[in-house]
């Protein structure tokens, strides 16, 4: 069974914006659909979520397209997500 660490829920927690991101990432989402529902710009959005790929918190499902991307919880993003809801 895959654990989530401290340090990685810890790292999420620090950060308003990167608690706000993942809380609303629902589905194949694209970087605008998750600006709009977290009220934050494009371009730091999109910074996140890169920042949430390199540490395996989401995947890119379409890397070849420059725009239309769409991402989505990996299991470890997804137990990370809903210990921030149960707390």
């Amino acid at each position: 069974m895959l654990k989530v660490s401290l340090n990685d829920i810890s790292w999420i927690k620090r950060g308003r914006q990167r608690r706000e991101i993942i809380l609303h990432i629902e589905g194949r989402s694209t970087p605008t659909e998750i600006a709009h529902k977290s009220n934050y710009s494009l371009n730091h959005t999109s910074r996140i979520l890169n920042e949430f790929k390199k540490k395996g918190f989401v995947a890119l499902l379409n890397p070849e397209q420059k725009t239309g991307r769409l991402y989505e919880l990996t299991t470890k993003g997804r137990l990370i997500r809903d210990n921030l809801r149960v707390n």
